[in-house]
């Protein structure tokens, strides 16, 4: 299997896929996990953690309960 590619960190998908991606790994979640509990495709978050497309602002609310967060700013890049 080739290595992932890393997003790019110049856009906000990149710096959005990075902290999608850290946050997911320390909560010990799976990407199918994440994807059942936020109710959208696997297919769905591997494109948001590879920086390919970010979460249309109606997911966001259900990613930040996920992670524990009560407002959705806490669960966004900072630039």
């Amino acid at each position: 299997m080739p290595p992932r590619k890393q997003p790019n960190t110049e856009t906000y998908a990149g710096r959005f896929a990075v902290r999608l991606r850290t946050l997911r790994k320390k909560a010990g979640l799976t990407v199918e996990e994440l994807a059942e509990a936020i109710e959208v495709r696997p297919i769905t978050v591997y494109g948001w953690e590879q920086g390919r497309s970010s979460p249309h602002i109606s997911n966001l609310p259900a990613i930040a309960e996920e992670f524990g967060f009560k407002r959705v700013r806490d669960i966004l890049p900072e630039r």
